[in-house]
């Protein structure tokens, strides 16, 4: 008769448990890589820093700490937790609520529970995705970040200090500097931004963690940035959005997610990434449109939203796997 084993946690704070804590900071882009997760996490830190913004590196760290140890209280699959599946929408909540809302406690404890609450967001929105084989992707974060920025408008005790001022789209200038340098700045701070980090340096911490797991997550995360900068500039988008490299991080994550995380590489598989970068950049400034009245910004909401109707399909390409969390 054959046994299986069935997995086991390791203790909260024990050498295992920072092991599943750095997986979760890399499945942000798909990978369940210690060393990914640790350079990841150094960019956060540096860009953080660097813009004197330094309650987004802390925040990443808590977020991802109240996401992973909501698993254990739950007493979720042990498997999901020691791929890191429990982390990574929780350190984007801890990145992006210092990054928009000012740095108070009433802050930190928003950190706290919606971090915590995005593991069972995930849980719950995967269970209702699983008949159309896709996960929920980042959307967990995204729903409760959303939520957090909107009742930041009418809640004093949350000063929304880095929240664009509720305007109606359109009036905006399309001019930036088009040297060769600039272009590579904002190409790298494409990547960056998956974290809410606007750094170039960043960009290179996070494509040297990508490569150390899988060196086709890295290619495809560069082409994703280099490709969305281009068509954002060919159909001349916001020149500030387009410096900031805002239009590069959904595509990095569409590019990661179609390119090899979900199918094998080859020629078919490449194209169809090629187009769902594309798609992503227009529903992006769709929903940059849409989000414009109401001042909050659209976060990885176009990633998830191109990934789905790019899996929905479910296409014969050479398929890997089609559920993350």
């Amino acid at each position: 008769m054959e046994t299986t084993t069935t997995p086991k946690l390791p203790a909260v704070f024990s050498p295992g448990f920072f092991k599943l804590y750095f997986k979760g900071i890399g499945q942000v882009m798909f990978q369940g890589n210690i060393w990914t997760g640790i350079f990841f996490l150094a960019g956060i830190f540096y860009g953080a820093y660097e813009a004197h913004m330094p309650a987004v590196a802390w925040g990443a760290v808590v977020g991802t700490f109240m996401s992973t140890l909501t698993g254990y209280l739950l007493k979720y699959p042990a498997e999901k937790g020691l791929d890191g599946l429990w982390g990574f929408n929780g350190i984007l909540v801890g990145c992006a609520l210092p990054t928009f809302i000012g740095n108070v406690p009433l802050m930190w404890l928003a950190i706290v529970i919606f971090s915590s609450m995005t593991t069972w967001v995930m849980v719950g929105l995967n269970h209702l995705l699983a008949p159309y084989k896709v996960s929920s992707f980042t959307f967990p974060f995204v729903l409760t970040t959303w939520f957090v920025l909107l009742a930041a408008r009418i809640m004093h005790g949350l000063p929304d200090s880095g929240l664009g001022a509720p305007e109606l789209p359109g009036n905006f200038s399309t001019a930036f500097d088009t040297s060769f340098k600039s272009l590579v700045i904002y190409w790298l701070r494409g990547i960056s931004q998956v974290f809410l980090i606007n750094s170039w340096v960043t960009g290179v911490f996070f494509l040297v963690g990508l490569f150390i797991s899988s060196r086709w997550a890295a290619i495809w995360a560069a082409i994703g940035s280099a490709l969305a900068l281009c068509i954002a500039i060919l159909y001349q988008c916001n020149g500030g959005d387009i410096a900031n490299g805002l239009f590069g991080f959904s595509p990095v994550l569409t590019a990661i997610a179609l390119g090899t995380t979900f199918y094998h590489v080859n020629w078919r598989t490449a194209i169809w990434a090629l187009l769902g970068i594309f798609a992503t950049v227009f529903i992006q400034a769709g929903m940059d449109t849409f989000f414009a009245p109401v001042g909050i910004p659209t976060l990885t909401g176009p990633f998830c939203v191109a990934t789905w109707l790019f899996l929905w399909p479910h296409l014969n390409l050479d398929k890997k796997i089609l559920q993350q969390g």
